[in-house]
C-alpha cells in the first residue's frame, strides 16, 4: 500500500519535469494506474478484516478524489 501511495504523487512530480504535455499526461496515466492499485490495496485490506469499514469508506473517497483529479487534468493536457 505504501508503494501504490508513494508512486502517485512521485510520477506526478517526474511528469511536471517532462518536455512536452503528452510526456506529462503519460506519467499522469502511471499515476492514476497507482490510484486504482491503492484503492483495490484498501478494499482487499477491508475484506480481510485488517481496516475498519468506516476508515475504508474515508480512505476510498480521498483516492477517487485524487483520480477525478488526475483523470481531468488528463483530459485537459489532451485538449491542448
Amino acid at each position: 500500500m505504501q508503494r501504490a501511495a508513494y508512486s502517485i504523487p512521485s510520477n506526478f512530480a517526474e511528469g511536471c519535469g517532462r518536455r512536452s504535455d503528452k510526456d506529462f499526461d503519460r506519467f499522469i496515466q502511471i499515476s492514476l494506474g497507482s490510484a486504482h492499485e491503492l484503492e483495490y490495496f484498501v478494499i482487499l485490506s477491508t475484506d480481510l478484516n485488517f481496516l475498519d469499514t468506516a476508515i475504508s469508506s474515508t480512505l476510498i473517497e480521498e483516492i477517487n478524489m485524487v483520480k477525478k483529479q488526475l483523470f481531468s487534468l488528463s483530459q485537459k493536457l489532451k485538449s491542448l
